[in-house]
């Protein structure tokens, strides 16, 4: 693609898959009219549901969601790749997925990722979230191509994992998402800087949209949707929790001049850690 606009929509999906659509529809609309040709929405863009029997009668398989129909039908409309940062699908053994898409200008589906961490959390003042009790987690990263440039595919919790964008960047990832639906409380203490580290330690672009705001459900995220640069620095940001979008320019060959800079990624070593007793585990620091 070269030098290409991006946009992350933020949002606050509610109960209804048919409304949390038609809320993705306007505001992709609005970023392509603002230039973007790479479009990201949130994690869960379809519903956030927390008791479990509504869930279950609100999230259906691929064939039948709407927003994947949607966002395939989008895509083609508008001629970008759209990348709907998740939602809830029932597979065919009958669990639940927490699935990222990735569609191309022509409307067809060309990715798709299922969350890998499960976000099993006991945070202050009560706040405790059981995502494997709903979830099966993913077993596989993903790296895709959009015109020339690649994207590596990460849904929020995954976001304090660093291994998984190292592998993604060794795999030639320039451009990593992180689509989530951040806590208040845990946006509030790490969002900016976990971010921003992944793209320091991997010299590539971070694009993550979120979920902001009190939901339907009761929970509460923290927005603040952001575009960070290889260097480092955030290049666009909702400072917000309200539902809007953020457009930046991304220049891959950021990716490589960062890359030249400090070239972590060749000059990671193997190693072994010395715990006191036992035999030392051997670690990789890089590809071989």
């Amino acid at each position: 693609m070269g030098v290409f606009k991006a946009a992350a929509v933020q949002m606050r999906s509610g109960t209804s898959p048919e409304r949390n659509a038609a809320d993705m529809e306007r505001l992709v609309r609005e970023a392509a009219h603002r230039g973007a040709t790479y479009i990201q929405t949130p994690e869960m863009t379809g519903a956030l549901v927390r008791d479990k029997e509504a869930g279950a009668a609100a999230f259906t398989t691929e064939d039948k969601d709407i927003v994947v129909s949607t966002a395939g039908k989008l895509a083609k409309d508008l001629g970008i790749y759209l990348h709907v940062g998740s939602t809830a699908i029932r597979r065919a053994d009958g669990k639940l997925a927490n699935r990222a898409f990735l569609f191309a200008p022509d409307g067809a589906s060309i990715a798709s990722y299922d969350k890998i961490h499960m976000f099993d959390v006991d945070l202050d003042n009560g706040e405790s979230w059981r995502e494997s009790t709903a979830y099966e987690p993913g077993t596989e990263a993903v790296v895709t191509a959009i015109g020339g440039t690649k994207l590596g595919f990460a849904i929020c919790y995954d976001l304090r994992f660093p291994q998984l964008f190292r592998a993604e960047a060794l795999a030639g990832a320039e451009v990593l998402s992180v689509p989530a639906a951040f806590t208040r409380q845990t946006g509030e203490a790490h969002w900016h800087v976990l971010l921003r580290s992944r793209a320091i330690e991997n010299g590539a672009y971070v694009i993550a949209a979120a979920q902001g705001g009190v939901h339907e459900d009761g929970r509460e995220t923290y927005g603040h949707s952001l575009i960070v640069d290889p260097w480092g620095r955030v290049v666009a940001e909702a400072a917000h929790d309200e539902p809007g979008v953020i457009v930046a320019e991304i220049d891959p060959a950021q990716s490589s001049a960062a890359r030249r800079k400090i070239p972590n990624l060749k000059n990671a070593r193997d190693f072994t850690v010395n715990a006191g007793e036992g035999e030392a585990p051997r670690l990789r620091g890089a590809a071989s």
